[in-house]
């Protein structure tokens, strides 16, 4: 049997080098394969501009593994790309011929900070395609930053605020880290362009400063892409962990050991783009450079896909019987959301895609297998109350108890307005699944009516009746609708 499509990239970095294998050429980077190696190339650079060498000795050993990785895996384009301490390093082209030797036939390209930042900016784009203020995104070398317009992206500029150099260049002391990023902060007059608005935050760095807000209080998800925290917290956060000794760090819920070091000078260059931008919210993304690289491989039609509904459809192909059925489910359910928002019309349409996904797990199961597939799901353009939404409503499709324990979560994450549009569409779809048993041809001789009271029509001979199990769920749809409900049959 032939192996699916793969690709491969390897983002060799100040701090670590990383090697991540895609399958599929699908709207949303499924990523098969991901290791790390923290060799730290750029400790040293800022004193003697040259990259670490016992780190170039590693990395040559962790490279050649890479290359046996993804042969072994057949992944097909391989592509190395190099940041900021190799662009920078004057023994950065040495290091890099020697790689050469030794990857035959492998493209090693050096990014520069422009090329790093519009990576970093494709990746942000791929899961939250709308995105409107300020992309910042951290490495062990250089901060780039990005004006982002609704999806379409602006200025970029890139800094040498990377974790590892900005500790070099203040000699660790961390007031002067703060007058140097004050000072290179200050020469981007177009940061302030992001006020209101929300400052996208990329890099393992800010990564570990998401989790251990997770940690401290209590989130429902542990997850980081799409992890949003309010400006007035993260400051708080940050001027915490900025000011902190190494002794409190350790204690510090969530707070990561290996990156211990790091930490304070990550936390104080966030703090600092967050005043620099007026941002209201720090969004944090799990994409960036290397999601970036893997955009670049898609068709335009494809990269024009909506990633949630692309992810919807991708799952529905797997998991659902009849692939006509979503489309008629979203029209039989319009008559319960008249003047329904985009947004609202877009995460139902998502819904029906997936309403189907259960349908070979264990009976017992259904509800809740179906909730955690798309609450964990990797890979998906789709915020935490998205998630949470669309989990609700397919866990109540499957006839979950309104109050089951499993559904906790998605209830923290959710408004009063929302949970109650999943509880109508999950009761909706439950029904619509009954009459149908699946099937776009058995849902078409039914149809529901809303004036007044909630009314279904079915059509005569069809093979459709009001049984007790449908009658049963049509009246628990009218009681979420505040209605009373009736059946009429007719030819």
């Amino acid at each position: 049997m032939p192996l699916p499509t793969r690709s491969a990239v390897v983002d060799l970095g100040s701090n670590s080098v990383r090697l991540v294998v895609f399958e599929g050429r699908g709207r949303n980077p499924v990523a098969i394969f991901n290791e790390k190696a923290v060799l730290r190339l750029g400790r040293g650079l800022q004193a003697t501009g040259l990259l670490n060498p016992e780190a170039m000795e590693q990395a040559a050993t962790v490279m050649n593994r890479y290359h046996a990785i993804v042969r072994a895996m057949r992944a097909e384009p391989f592509e190395v790309l190099g940041t900021a301490a190799v662009r920078d390093a004057a023994n950065g082209p040495l290091f890099i011929a020697a790689l050469e030797r030794r990857l035959p036939g492998v493209p090693i390209r050096i990014l520069s900070g422009a090329e790093e930042a519009e990576f970093s900016a494709r990746g942000v784009l791929c899961g939250i395609p709308d995105a409107d203020g300020i992309l910042a995104d951290i490495g062990g070398g250089s901060v780039e930053v990005v004006r982002l317009c609704e999806g379409v992206r602006g200025a970029a500029q890139t800094m040498r605020l990377g974790v590892i150099r900005l500790a070099e260049r203040a000699q660790g002391d961390i007031a002067r880290a703060r007058a140097i990023v004050e000072a290179e902060l200050a020469e981007v007059a177009w940061l302030a362009e992001g006020t209101g608005r929300d400052l996208y935050v990329v890099g393992g760095a800010w990564r570990a400063v998401a989790r251990m807000h997770i940690a401290q209080t209590g989130y429902p998800l542990n997850m980081i892409h799409h992890y949003t925290v309010n400006r007035e917290e993260m400051r708080e956060l940050t001027g915490l962990i900025a000011s902190a000794s190494r002794r409190t760090l350790e204690r510090m819920p969530g707070a990561p050991r290996r990156r211990l070091d790091d930490l304070p000078y990550a936390a104080l260059v966030l703090r600092r783009v967050l005043r620099g931008t007026g941002a209201r919210r720090v969004v944090f993304s799990a994409n960036g450079l290397r999601e970036g690289w893997y955009m670049h491989l898609l068709s335009e039609a494809v990269r024009l896909q909506d990633p949630l509904l692309a992810a919807a459809r991708e799952l529905a192909a797997v998991h659902s019987r009849d692939a006509g059925l979503p489309p008629a489910l979203l029209d039989w359910t319009d008559p319960l959301f008249p003047g329904e928002a985009h947004i609202w019309r877009r995460l139902r349409e998502a819904c029906c895609w997936m309403s189907d996904i259960g349908s070979h797990d264990h009976p017992d199961y259904r509800a809740e297998q179906a909730f955690l597939r798309i609450l964990r799901q990797p890979g998906i353009g789709m915020d935490h109350p998205a998630r949470a939404f669309i989990g609700l409503t397919l866990a109540l499709r499957y006839d979950a108890e309104p109050e089951a324990p499993f559904l906790a979560v998605a209830r923290g994450l959710l408004t009063p307005d929302a949970v109650q549009r999943a509880t109508v569409l999950g009761c909706a779809l439950r029904l619509a699944y009954t009459l149908s048993a699946g099937t776009p041809r058995l849902l078409a001789a039914g149809r529901l009516e809303v004036s007044g009271a909630l009314a279904l029509r079915l059509t005569l001979g069809s093979g459709l009746f009001a049984g007790e199990s449908v009658t049963r769920r049509l009246d628990r749809l009218a009681q979420t609708l505040g209605l009373t409900a009736h059946t009429e049959t007719a030819a």
